[in-house]
């Protein structure tokens, strides 16, 4: 089965966990873009969505799907996304749509965090995806310093401004043995807005889109 085929197999598999009348959170990729599709369908069935991302916004908004935003509601029951690689403890990298820091304000302001993934993501250490962290553009020089004392190789990603109007570094070479405490270090470096380990936010369930099968793993 092709990739393509597998992120239209998990991201119609999520349909399953929405909640009826309710606002849900999305994300933003290229499998949230599946997922979409199929919502296009059962829009009826909610209230509405959180976005994480003018891309997502615009696609809910072609769609006939209400917007909401997340200071103007009370209660967020879930979030769906997907990742750029997510290990056996489901802590994960994500931000190659350049939306991190509001996909994990949404994630982190939800009930149930869902990630939809095809079985290309699975890793066993994070790092070979680049890692994406947000910065404000008068720190990016600073920023990008003290990552390379980090043992990291730091790109700035071109033509690309997030949402928030700010910068990403793409950062290769990292074996992220400890995310956790990557994620804590790299966040307290003045400059930086949000980096794209989600390790304190994990998700709740995860699901995997393999060959023959949907595998759905739930976080004790």
């Amino acid at each position: 089965m092709n990739l393509k085929k597998l992120k239209k197999k998990v991201a119609f598999e999520v349909l399953k966990f929405i909640p009826l009348k309710e606002i849900i959170g999305i994300g933003t990729g290229s499998t949230i873009s599946y997922f979409l599709k199929y919502l296009k369908k059962f829009k009826n069935k909610i209230k509405g969505a959180v976005s994480s991302s003018t891309k997502t916004t615009n696609i809910l908004n072609e769609y006939g799907i209400k917007i909401f935003y997340l200071n103007n509601i009370n209660f967020l029951p879930i979030y769906i996304d997907s990742a750029d690689e997510i290990n056996k403890n489901m802590e994960m990298i994500k931000g190659g749509g350049a939306a991190l820091t509001r996909e994990k304000i949404i994630a982190s302001s939800a009930k149930k965090f869902i990630c939809i993934v095809d079985e290309t993501k699975i890793v066993n250490v994070l790092g070979k995806f680049p890692l994406p962290i947000e910065v404000i553009p008068m720190a990016y020089k600073y920023v990008t310093y003290e990552l390379v004392k980090l043992g990291g190789i730091v790109e700035k990603r071109k033509n690309v401004l997030t949402d928030n109007n700010n910068y990403i570094l793409d950062v290769k070479n990292l074996f992220i043995s400890n995310p956790k405490s990557l994620e804590k270090k790299i966040n307290n470096i003045p400059g930086v807005v949000s980096v794209g380990i989600f390790s304190k936010r994990k998700p709740d369930i995860l699901l995997i889109s393999k060959k023959n099968k949907i595998k759905t793993i739930f976080r004790k």
